[in-house]
């Protein structure tokens, strides 16, 4: 699993390519998370378009970067989720625990409208 950081706006999107399978990437994205929130940047889009393949652990590292956001006061929202990614939300029910959205921008749109409420 590959990730590219960049900003939009006012939230960072992450992107992910290839599998996503927890182990020394769920550190290294912790890691990346954290030196976001020391930066005062808390608004996460990962963006999950380019994942070939999630397995459990995946899915438990998107969780605990949730976990992680939420607890520094912002959030992270899943954009792109292909059909396979999307059924695994649905099934484990965490499609009722991540905002998720059809593309990035909608994503990155939903916290400027966030924030006005």
């Amino acid at each position: 699993m590959n990730f590219n950081v960049s900003e939009r706006y006012n939230c960072v999107v992450i992107q992910f390519k290839g599998n996503v399978m927890g182990g020394p990437d769920a550190v290294k994205l912790n890691e990346k998370l954290h030196e976001l929130i020391d930066d005062g940047k808390t608004n996460v889009v990962a963006d999950v378009g380019k994942v070939k393949f999630m397995n459990s652990s995946g899915l438990g590292m998107l969780i605990g970067g949730l976990t992680t956001m939420r607890k520094a006061g912002g959030d992270l929202r899943i954009a792109n989720p292909t059909d396979k990614i999307e059924s695994l939300l649905v099934v484990t029910k965490l499609v009722t625990v991540f905002d998720h959205f059809e593309s990035l921008e909608e994503a990155v749109e939903s916290f400027s409208s966030s924030e006005e409420e």
